[in-house]
């Protein structure tokens, strides 16, 4: 299908760094950087996943199309209908008492029909040869286009030995241009996503994943009391009717009726004018409203604490770092 419109390109630029809370974050120490200059197939290692069957793509270096810098390239995943898979061993880091940030640029120069591009950072051993979609990761996060139904963003957080996706309906980009995602953790168990450095989302990992059960619960024992009221307003009590409201009739003759000159009285009986609608008719009377004093708003079950809940102070520590991992389904081609 090579040359047909079924193609799409995906381009990488990764950086991946962390702030310590002891320092000004203008001190980030950079952990890992690929711009894919010369030189980057001996810092990453392609896998064989799905090639004994003959569903493993290839990447192409390039600076796809458009490109303001021809020596400005990335990797594009070339071959349509195919998986790719492909990592880079780092200096093993922690997160812990630090703000972790992954940063990375993806293309996509045409139209997808279908396909998922995703930036894993892996701990403990990885046979990099072997790398592909069931290897288990620490953070997944990348784009996932499907159709016209699937554009998200995911994010998906491992969390003792179990992986937690994102609660969150995050949306992807879809055109053909560059864009910029990025992920911020924070020691604190908050977190942001921004696109093309704007904040698109932010929260906590306490609340936006399913890790922890919930600080707070309903007590679904709770009643309302007898004696809450939830009246807003109330009858004036002091408000009386007046002295011959009841008398006022809903219709009164119209008064500027005439007889028609063709009336016979014989015929049609007497005339009497028709009924119009009473102006001073007010309809039945009411008591006015006023504000109830004892008024308490709308009744609500309480939030109770959670005895199910047992905070975790490192929720957001993941396992070590040691990889960097590129993991692709596509459809049709992307560019990194």
């Amino acid at each position: 299908m090579e040359g047909q419109a079924a193609k799409q390109a995906l381009l990488l630029f990764f950086l991946l760094f962390l702030h310590s809370l002891l320092f000004d974050c203008a001190l980030s120490e950079i952990f890992f950087e690929e711009r894919f200059e010369d030189g980057w197939k001996s810092r990453w290692v392609l896998s064989d996943w799905k090639r004994s069957e003959g569903k493993a793509g290839t990447f192409k270096h390039t600076a796809g199309k458009w490109s303001g810098d021809p020596d400005d390239k990335g990797i594009q995943t070339y071959n349509d209908a195919k998986h790719y898979a492909i990592s880079a061993k780092i200096p093993e880091f922690s997160n812990k008492n630090r703000t972790l940030v992954v940063q990375y640029s993806i293309k996509l120069e045409q139209d997808i029909e279908c396909g998922g591009g995703y930036i894993k950072l892996l701990s403990g051993y990885v046979n990099q040869k072997k790398f592909g979609g069931d290897t288990p990761y620490s953070v997944m996060f990348g784009p996932d286009i499907c159709g016209s139904q699937t554009k998200k963003l995911h994010l998906i957080l491992s969390y003792h030995g179990q992986n937690y996706p994102i609660k969150k309906d995050l949306q992807c980009e879809t055109d053909k241009l560059t864009h910029f995602y990025t992920f911020i953790l924070r020691p604190d168990a908050s977190y942001s996503i921004l696109v093309d450095n704007r904040e698109r989302e932010s929260g906590s990992m306490y609340t936006d994943w399913e890790i922890l059960p919930p600080r707070k619960i309903k007590d679904v024992k709770a009643k309302r009391p007898a004696d809450w009221d939830d009246r807003e307003y109330i009858d004036d009590p002091n408000d009386v009717k007046p002295e011959g409201y009841d008398s006022i009739p809903a219709e009164i003759p119209d008064r500027k009726a005439k007889e028609p000159d063709d009336w016979d009285e014989e015929l049609d009986g007497i005339w009497k004018p028709p009924k119009i609608p009473n102006p001073a008719y007010k309809g039945p009377w009411k008591r006015k409203k006023i504000k109830n004093p004892n008024y308490k708003g709308k009744w609500k079950t309480p939030w109770i604490d959670n005895p199910e809940f047992e905070d975790d102070p490192d929720l957001y520590v993941l396992k070590p770092i040691k990889y960097v991992g590129i993991e692709v389904w596509q459809v049709s081609w992307f560019r990194f």
